[in-house]
């Protein structure tokens, strides 16, 4: 059992698009539907589906591709865990990263809730530094 669960979403979805597959399943939390849920706003995964089995939930994401069929890419190119459980990552309002000159996203867990680095600098707040997307 993994006690990071959302460094193991993110690998996942990582290992899934570089081979190709269509979904992949999740261990559920409610950071990874969160997370989930800005990744999908944001354009890097199509759909979310939530699974129950009995006391286990599992989310199923669908990941999104782009090109043609034979030659399509993942949309997600780097997915990078910044602040980890044995060391946790803060930046203020003013620090908040942006990610390639603003071509990824930065997923921040403020007090306002989970957010990208666009939204927490329009609402003025920092927070803990989750991970990177791009």
């Amino acid at each position: 059992m993994s006690t990071d669960t959302l460094g193991d979403m993110l690998t996942r979805i990582k290992n899934a698009s570089m081979v190709g597959h269509p979904t992949v399943a999740v261990t559920a939390s409610k950071l990874n539907e969160r997370v989930a849920e800005i990744l999908k706003q944001e354009g890097y995964i199509d759909s979310i589906a939530a699974v129950e089995n009995g006391a286990k939930k599992t989310l199923t994401l669908a990941i999104r591709y782009s090109g043609e069929r034979r030659e399509r890419k993942p949309v997600v190119s780097e997915l990078k865990r910044i602040s980890k459980p044995g060391r946790r990552i803060y930046c203020g309002k003013a620090e908040i990263p942006r990610v390639l000159s603003g071509i990824g996203i930065a997923v921040l867990s403020t007090p306002k809730g989970v957010l990208t680095g666009s939204q927490a600098r329009r609402l003025g707040v920092g927070g803990e530094v989750l991970c990177y997307v791009y």
